[in-house]
Formats: C-alpha cells, sequence, structure tokens
C-alpha cells in the first residue's frame, strides 16, 4: 500500500511547497492536499490536474469543527492510514491586526483569531484524524510551530497573541505525543520551525531579516522534509528547526 500524507494548509506558501516537494520527490507517496477553498486555489488545482492520480485536494478549515469532521470522514471513505499529516495553517496578522509590539495593542479579537488558527487547529485536526495513525508503519503528525513559541527563548517580549498561541500549541504537542505513545506506539508528533519563510505571513517583517536568513517556500520545505525523515519515536513530542535542532521549550 502507498504512504498516504495528509497537507493541511495547501494552497500557498510552505503548503504548496511541500505539497510539490512530496508529489515530485516522493513518487510512491499519495497526497491529499487540504484548504479553506481548495477548488479557487489555482496553483493546487493545476498540480491536481498534473498528478490526477496522487494528488486530491479536501475542504478543511481548521476554525471550524465540524468541517475538520467531515474531512475526516470525506478520507476515511478513501483510505484508514496516513504515514504524514502536517498541519501548516496559521496566522501572524490580518487585515485589521497585527502582532503587538506592547499592551495597549492587545485585542482580544485578535487573540482569539491566532489561537484558533495556531492552536486549536492542530489539537482539533488531531482529535479527529488521529486514528488514521493507529497502524503498524511509523507515521508523523506535524505541526508548524515558531521559534517565538519557546518561553526560554523569549528575550524581546511583543507579539503576544503569536507568542502564546504557538507555545500553546508546542504544549498540545507534547500531550498529544504522550496520548498516542500508548495508542500509537510508532507515532512521532513534533512541531517544526520552518525558519523566516519568504511568504505573506512573513512580508510585513522581513525588513529586518538578513538577505541570507530568509527563505524560499521551496528550501524551507526541502529542509523541513530532511528533518521529517530524520526524526525517530524518541524525538515525539519535541519542536526542531528547520535544520534538526530541537529548540527548548
Amino acid at each position: 500500500m502507498s504512504p498516504v500524507a495528509l497537507v493541511q494548509g495547501a494552497s500557498q506558501g510552505i503548503g504548496l511547497a511541500l505539497t510539490r516537494q512530496l508529489l515530485a520527490d516522493r513518487a510512491d507517496y499519495r497526497v491529499v492536499a487540504s484548504s479553506t477553498n481548495p477548488l479557487r486555489a489555482v496553483e493546487l488545482v493545476a498540480l491536481a490536474s498534473r498528478y490526477p492520480d496522487r494528488l486530491d485536494l479536501m475542504e478543511l478549515d481548521v476554525a471550524d469543527e465540524d468541517a475538520i469532521a467531515r474531512a475526516a470522514e470525506q478520507l476515511r471513505q478513501h483510505t484508514d492510514r496516513l504515514h504524514l499529516l502536517l498541519n501548516v495553517a496559521g496566522v501572524l496578522h490580518g487585515p485589521d491586526f497585527g502582532p503587538e509590539k506592547k499592551l495597549d495593542h492587545v485585542r482580544p479579537e485578535a487573540l482569539r483569531r491566532v489561537f484558533e488558527v495556531n492552536a486549536f487547529g492542530p489539537l482539533l485536526v488531531a482529535k479527529h484524524f488521529h486514528g488514521f495513525l493507529r497502524h503498524e508503519d511509523r507515521s508523523v503528525f506535524a505541526s508548524l510551530s515558531a521559534r517565538v513559541g519557546s518561553i526560554s527563548d523569549n528575550r524581546l517580549g511583543g507579539w503576544y497573541a503569536y507568542r502564546g498561541s504557538k507555545a500553546a500549541q508546542n504544549m498540545f504537542t507534547k500531550t498529544l505525543s504522550i496520548e498516542l505513545s500508548r495508542i500509537a506506539p510508532r507515532a512521532v508528533v513534533i512541531g517544526l520551525h520552518p525558519g523566516t519563510v519568504d511568504t505573506e505571513l512573513s512580508k510585513p517583517f522581513q525588513g529586518s531579516v538578513p538577505p541570507r536568513q530568509l527563505l524560499s517556500p521551496q528550501r524551507s520545505a526541502a529542509f523541513l522534509l530532511a528533518v521529517l525523515d530524520a526524526v525517530t519515536v524518541r524525538d515525539t513530542g519535541k519542536v526542531f528547526d528547520f535544520r534538526g535542532r530541537e529548540i527548548d521549550p
């Protein structure tokens, strides 16, 4: 049976790059690419036309638990197992909010939105999809995190919603890893820091990033797939950067 990967948040940026590389470099993989509206994601639709036998598109909104449950049921009609589940969707800023530079900028609406996508989303995906990871083969559940989610690494302050949501996500990752180790002993649950990537998420803040440290989505995706290949069950519950170095909590 061919290994199956689900890339959640695959319509753009790193998610799209990961989908492309899985299809191009892992000829044995079937890929399910999800987004809130996949049929309007032009590049995903083009990939589906190019790889009709290996790529399926699926609607999945991490901010809507009913939509997550429907997506899991839809997948269950085609397979009972996943070998790789990548949570890529994330939010740092929106049309009416951005990272807070000081307490006066903290807004409940922005906090709710950022936590809903960055922290609650991967956990709810785990709730409805963990059964697909419970099989005799190695499986990996990975969520894109961020170095700024490390409490011990926080030296600058600010960015309350984003830092807090990623720290919460990391705690969920650790807690999930403990539960899955009991019921899916070959499952690896990790967080991944992709680096500073040239995407819409980071674009407003790239001015302070040295050019050599700004990664293209393709390069970041290649690094992340190498990390995913290397991790073992001994690494479950940890967070790694794109070079495979563990990030302290």
